[in-house]
């Protein structure tokens, strides 16, 4: 488990996350290079997305006035909380 603002949460991946869900990135998992691409993208540890969509094999954040598709394999690498 992460500390994340005094209090215990339990990262899920974004994969999981309901459409209309706002979460907030706890870790990126898969290695230096997925993290940097995710960096890239605007998806740092601590930003809040929020899930605009879901579809069969994507998932659709919005970040700011960014919306963004992710592949489900992306979308499993990034580990969330719930706000």
């Amino acid at each position: 488990m992460d500390a994340f603002d005094g209090e215990q949460v339990k990262p899920f991946p974004l994969a999981l996350a309901q459409e209309g869900e706002r979460v907030r990135i706890v870790r990126h998992t898969g290695g230096h290079e997925i993290e940097m691409r995710l960096t890239d993208l605007g998806l740092n540890v601590g930003s809040e997305v929020l899930v605009s969509q879901r579809l069969a094999n994507q998932v659709v954040v919005i970040r700011g006035e960014t919306r963004l598709a992710l592949g489900a394999g992306m979308a499993q690498k990034i580990l969330v909380a719930q706000l």
